[in-house]
């Protein structure tokens, strides 16, 4: 195994680049594009109107190479993107010119669905065939149970626990969230299970075992079953039962982007400060070290 190549979702990192990202998204599915239009105006509400999630996803893996070097197993971390720059051949292309004959692919999704998982080797599949030289690449295996990415979720869900006022903490409702996808998708995939086993898992971990699940930012054709219930609406439920607090943990993220930073910060938000909720929100597992050093296990377990 000559190098890694972490797989991301990919954002725009200028204005004028938000509307071609979307079509890139949106090839080959029924979004309509009203839909894509409400999700631009998302993205120009980002500082800058750009996504932090290339910048994040470099942290990433720049964090997981020096794991590796640290724990004497150095490879080079080279970075591709489904959606935007450096896309994927773009990150083979380098790699080939670099030498590199196999790497291990690690997609940086936490949970398994066509979409989040099989696309994306798709991709990797349709770049390689564009780029002479293409390095053969290996993909890692699931880690959503492991347990230092558990960890770092856990540690991310008290940070945003200890805000609340002590006398109540115990009883606030936690809300884990993934991303809805279409139920059809879903049954097909271990999405659901994974998504419920990881969220049981920092429960457990945190001794907090009032709980729910809940599905944000749908997007794509309005005819389809989607996952539910969607955030919103549970928030809306536990405000009419009198809650005081809640704090969602959007344990299917693995990166503070736009789904978050607009859909939870800003939408979520707005849905409980109308219901009288006091909103929390931890952060995604980021850069926390004990993220990376799960990514740097999952390699070095692989290669």
């Amino acid at each position: 195994m000559d190098a890694v190549l972490v797989i991301a979702f990919g954002g725009p990192t200028a204005p004028d680049e938000i509307r071609p990202f979307l079509d890139n998204v949106a090839r080959g599915r029924r979004i309509p594009r009203e839909r894509l239009e409400v999700v631009a105006t998302h993205y120009e509400h980002m500082p800058g109107g750009r996504s932090p999630l290339n910048d994040l996803t470099f942290a990433q893996a720049h964090g997981l190479e020096q794991a590796l070097a640290a724990a004497g197993r150095p490879l080079p971390v080279h970075v591709g993107m489904r959606n935007w720059h450096p896309y994927l051949r773009e990150a083979l292309a380098k790699m080939a010119a670099d030498g590199v004959r196999q790497a291990l692919g690690v997609i940086l999704s936490a949970l398994r669905t066509q979409a989040s998982w099989d696309r994306y080797k798709e991709d990797v599949a349709e770049a390689r065939a564009e780029v002479p030289g293409a390095p053969e690449i290996l993909f890692a295996p699931p880690w959503s149970t492991h347990p230092r990415y558990l960890d770092a979720v856990t540690a991310r869900a008290r940070e945003a626990l200890s805000a609340v006022p002590e006398s109540e903490r115990s009883w606030t409702p936690l809300v884990f969230t993934a991303h809805s996808v279409p139920v059809a998708m879903a049954e097909a995939s271990p999405y659901v299970a994974e998504l419920f086993a990881a969220s049981h898992a920092v429960a457990d971990r945190l001794g907090h075992h009032r709980f729910s699940i809940a599905y944000q930012s749908r997007s794509g054709n309005p005819r389809e079953r989607w996952l539910e219930p969607d955030v919103n609406d549970v928030l809306r439920s536990l405000a009419n039962d009198g809650e005081r607090h809640v704090v969602v943990v959007p344990i299917g993220f693995v990166a503070d982007h736009v789904e978050l930073l607009y859909d939870l910060d800003v939408e979520a938000r707005r849905t409980a400060e109308a219901g009288r909720l006091t909103f929390h929100r931890a952060s995604a597992v980021n850069d926390h070290p004990e993220f990376i050093a799960a990514l740097a296990d999952v390699v070095t377990a692989a290669s």
